[in-house]
């Protein structure tokens, strides 16, 4: 079997091809999320607490980098990463907790199959059941 065709029938599995999707979904979802804090989310916390843009807080170290620019440590980029990580995370433990709820409901919606050993069980007993009881009558 060639390397194109092994790798046609790879990228052909459903697994692939589903986890490709969860990828570029995921990918928009990223974006959504960094708007969402960077536009919506940030504004109102950096008017209450007196900042104009909460990116931009930093603190300024007293060296100097390439080109004489200052060194900075950001720490506002990394609140604001938290909160995109926080709200990604809230997110897909909420989208994990509803496939969860949806397959209880479908699991205990249908019961499984009873197998030949259980079928055989149960015609033993109701041919138990219908035979006249040892003793009884005499």
């Amino acid at each position: 079997m060639g390397m194109l065709q092994e790798f046609k029938e790879f990228a052909m599995r459903g697994n692939v091809v589903d986890m490709a999707v969860g990828i570029v979904i995921g990918g928009a979802f990223g974006g959504i999320v960094n708007s969402l804090v960077k536009d919506v989310v940030m504004p109102p916390i950096g008017w209450a607490s007196s900042k104009a843009d909460f990116s931009k807080l930093a603190i300024e170290l007293p060296v100097t980098g390439v080109d004489n620019n200052p060194v900075t440590i950001n720490y506002g980029m990394f609140l604001n990463a938290v909160i995109n990580f926080v709200i990604v995370a809230m997110a897909v433990f909420l989208l994990v907790k509803l496939v969860n709820t949806m397959r209880r409901k479908q699991d205990s919606a249908v019961p499984p199959a009873p197998t030949a050993q259980e079928k055989l069980l149960a015609e033993i007993r109701d041919l138990l059941k219908e035979r006249p009881a040892a003793g009884a009558g005499r």
